[in-house]
């Protein structure tokens, strides 16, 4: 439960010795000035005061002002500032800032700290004794930095941040002391991506105390204006989650991201296509899209994918706000990109990234090597961008461009259907390119979402960002209930692991060997952060295809609301901002209630959705307006309909109140099994280095065993090749390592099935985030793999192991952890085809392979 309390004007002083002028509305773990705009002159100052004098410390930005708290606590949404209305935010506000206090402190050392748990009240006083760390939970991910109050700390102090729960890699450091205040400061502009944080005391000469700990979090003045809400609440946590995080991210100038450690804050032009779409809905702030439409307007980051999103960005933009203007301004902008798409189509173009998913070459591995897949969705989406640019074009009166560019779509398309096989190679995410096209045949759409979107495991990318193409596709071919179903898998997923923000990457069998909030895999996208709101595309995704309310001309002048619940939905409603006001929706399924409210200026068509049963009679306002036939209802032009739904057309702006009479009861979604093509066994942590007798029956690998890079082998006649790979530095090979040499330790691999002579300790290994093996086969065969790991040194490394068919590259298991194995340990496979293998560091010093070993698959 949230507490509400309202603090008059005051002065806070005493042991804090910290002034601060209040008069604030504040929640639970949230202290917010809540002044009008004219109260508050930049630059503003928070004064400090020390028991030797005073010091002013200039805040990077003002305190929170400009609006209230008010209106319903949505309990789904994880944003602190939920309720929280600016009066007329704008582009061109500043950041504000806003403090969070802790929602739990724990430490180890639980006699080094007294009056821990009056870190979460509003008058902390912790007394620190001895040495140790108090870890903070701060309850969500924000763009922060992190502070403290002692009025007597004598120094012995580090401070760390993290978005997870623990340190996060080179983000521990000395708090910068101001007067009585201790703020860990790791970069000029101050924020990290902070959920976690961490007091350590390294040395106590007296006890000690703090009055006062915080996160400073800074926001981009941004309004809920959208929302969504449905019968499965994990879809609801899913769109304000998702919401959340783009809000969480919003810079100053421009559509950003925290990326914790990294060195790209910056809007990356495809990024921002999904992060805006998601604005669009959520927020309705139009005039900073438009803004970061024109800061990216002229860089694609070097990825030509990133040309076209930017244009769909234009479009979405256009469609929403009816903005002529703006969309004129950059017809030859959008003309130059989509002919230079033309110009390279079909020529396999550096495409220098496609997205992280192993089937479109794990991001920046495309750098290094060929990916029919990437090239083939880069195509697809090259023609879904002429064909869309050409029908908004043809809206805007420009039929010359119209016809050119739907030409070009047309041209290539049938250039690529000469042959019958033109889409076999195809994977899940050129599939969802080509069906997004538009341009595909009701028997070609049916052969691909077979093939790609039945498969529960592999309907799933592994980056939201891609997923979100992936849902549109199914939306398209009307597989509702496997995408959402999807939505369940990978932003429920994230819900479910902790997530309070969309995480860059994902997969949902995490959940299964990683618990909450803890450090997740890295991969070639570094260090994986979890709040990237390039992820955030369900939120347009939900209240476009679910509810169901979507612009059908510019500007939502005419709009559609055509809710697809699908068979597991029972319940949708929501709001949509646009131009002209707010369009709401609200369904019910299982009483038939429902209602729809639209703005002046507006003219709609409403779909009752039939969802497998059949309808006897609708009433509009307490009036019959259908029962097979239309019966006249005012504000209602007429009705029609067909096998999903009854349409009412020319709907005026007004409130109405509909109530559905419905037959039958539809039939139950039965959510598909996760079924894996591989078999994993029991991890083997007993048999140490003693493969001989075990394993090995039909050949082993002992990785680097001679040193230089020189294995020690006997390959089975099924197994073709070896190949080690790791991206960075360019299309290397991981490290060969040797940790030392002729030795009896068990834990070293024996260099032969006897088990008696010397050993090495050896392996490769990577000190960055990520390098696989792949094992060609010859033909079908039914083998076993057991990959051999040793954190020699003892480190603590922890390791995330994938498998893929080698061929699909589609996950063929789900992920399996490799930690405390400093006494060695085995991941044991059994499968029939080539396969790949990928080992991602999750912390520690590097990734490492020791030793494999080939068996019969008994």
């Amino acid at each position: 439960m949230i507490i509400f309390m309202k603090f008059q004007e005051q002065i806070i002083v005493g042991p804090i010795a910290r002034i601060y002028v209040i008069f604030a509305t504040c929640m639970i773990g949230l202290v917010t000035l809540d002044l009008d705009a004219a109260d508050i002159k930049e630059p503003t100052f928070r004064t400090i005061l020390s028991s030797t004098g005073s010091e002013s410390v200039k805040e990077l930005y003002p305190l929170l002002n400009g609006g209230k708290f008010e209106g319903p606590l949505i309990n789904e949404s994880p944003d602190p500032l939920i309720r929280y209305r600016w009066n007329e935010p704008k582009e061109t506000d500043g950041l504000q800032i806003y403090f969070l206090k802790p929602v739990s402190l724990d430490a180890a050392a639980s006699d080094s700290f007294f009056g821990l748990s009056s870190g979460t009240t509003d008058t902390t006083a912790i007394t620190i004794k001895k040495p140790g760390s108090i870890r903070l939970d701060f309850g969500v991910v924000s763009g922060a930095w992190v502070e403290f109050d002692s009025p007597d700390c004598l120094g012995g102090v580090e401070m760390s941040i993290s978005e997870f729960n623990e340190p996060g890699a080179g983000k521990t450091g000395v708090p910068v002391k101001h007067g009585n205040t201790y703020r860990l400061e790791l970069n000029s502009e101050l924020y990290e991506g902070v959920r976690f944080a961490w007091i350590h005391v390294k040395s106590v000469e007296k006890p000690w105390h703090i009055t006062g700990i915080r996160a400073v979090c800074q926001v981009k003045p941004a309004n809920y204006q959208g929302s969504f809400s449905c019968s499965d609440p994990l879809l609801t946590k899913s769109w304000y989650m998702s919401a959340y995080g783009v809000k969480a991210s919003l810079c100053k100038d421009y559509f950003g991201s925290i990326l914790m450690d990294r060195g790209d804050r910056m809007s990356w032009t495809g990024d921002a296509h999904t992060t805006q779409a998601a604005a669009l809905v959520a927020f309705g702030n139009f005039d900073f899209i438009r803004k970061n439409i024109d800061n990216t307007s002229e860089q694609s980051n070097g990825i030509r994918s990133y040309s076209l999103y930017w244009i769909l960005s234009l479009l979405d933009y256009y469609q929403y706000t009816g903005d002529t203007q703006t969309l004129n301004r950059y017809i030859d902008n959008a003309c130059a990109k989509l002919d230079d798409a033309y110009s390279v189509f079909g020529t396999n173009p550096n495409l220098r990234f496609y997205g992280w998913d192993e089937r479109l070459c794990a991001g920046f591995e495309i750098w290094f090597k060929s990916s029919e897949e990437a090239q083939n969705a880069y195509k697809m989406l090259s023609i879904r961008v002429w064909n869309d640019f050409a029908k908004v074009m043809g809206q805007n009166g420009r039929k010359d461009l119209e016809k050119k560019y739907a030409g070009y779509a047309m041209a290539k398309m049938a250039g690529l259907r000469e042959s019958a096989s033109w889409s076999t190679g195809f994977g899940l995410h050129a599939a969802a390119d080509a069906i997004n096209t538009g341009s595909l045949s009701r028997q070609e759409e049916n052969t691909m979402s077979r093939r790609h979107f039945q498969d529960r495991v592999n309907r799933v990318s592994f980056s939201p960002f891609n997923q979100y193409f992936i849902i549109q596709a199914m939306a398209r071919v009307g597989n509702y209930d496997e995408a959402l179903s999807s939505v369940r898998d990978m932003w429920g997923g994230m819900v479910k692991n902790g997530g309070t923000t969309t995480y860059e990457v994902y997969r949902p069998s995490w959940n299964d060997v990683i618990a909450p909030n803890e450090a997740v895999p890295n991969g070639q996208s570094g260090i994986v952060s979890l709040c990237h709101p390039w992820g955030a595309g369900v939120v347009k995704w939900l209240n476009e295809e679910v509810l169901g309310i979507s612009p059908t001309l510019p500007g939502f002048k005419t709009y559609d609301i055509l809710p697809h619940p699908g068979r597991s939905l029972t319940q949708v409603s929501g709001e949509t901002p646009t131009p002209l006001g707010i369009i709401a929706a609200n369904f019910n399924f299982t009483t038939g209630i429902c209602s729809v409210s639209a703005p002046k200026g507006t003219v709609g068509r409403i779909g009752i959705p039939k969802i497998e049963r059949s309808i006897t009679n609708i009433t509009i306002n307490g009036k019959l307006a259908w029962d097979g036939v239309y019966h006249a209802v005012d504000g209602i032009g007429g009705a029609n309909e067909d096998a999903d739904f009854v349409y009412f057309t020319a709907v005026q702006p007004d409130k109405y109140s509909i109530t559905i009479k419905y037959t039958e009861k539809s039939p139950v979604y039965q959510e598909p099994t996760l079924k894996y093509a591989a078999k994993v066994a029991k991890p083997d942590t007993v048999t140490h280095g003693n493969w001989g007798g075990i394993y090995g029956k039909d050949g082993h690998i002992l990785c680097n065993y001679e040193g230089g890079g020189r294995d020690r082998k006997s390959l089975p006649a099924y197994v073709k090749s070896i190949e080690y790979f790791r991206a960075f530095p360019k299309n290397g090979v991981p490290e060969p390592t040797v940790w030392v040499s002729a030795i009896t330790d068990k834990r070293a691999l024996a260099s032969d099935a006897r088990n008696s002579a010397e050993r090495n300790a050896t392996c490769y290994s990577n000190s960055d985030n990520t390098m696989t093996v792949t094992i060609g086969m010859d033909g079908n065969r039914e083998h076993q793999i057991a990959l051999y790991f040793v954190d020699w040194e003892r480190k603590g490394n922890r390791m995330a192991v994938e498998i893929f068919d080698a061929e699909t590259l589609d996950l063929i298991a789900p992920v399996k952890i490799v930690e405390n194995h400093a006494e060695g340990a085995y991941l044991i496979y059994k499968y029939n085809k080539s396969v790949k293998f990928r080992i991602n560091k999750i912390r520690g010093d590097s990734v490492s392979l020791s030793g494999i070993f080939f068996d019969p698959a008994l």
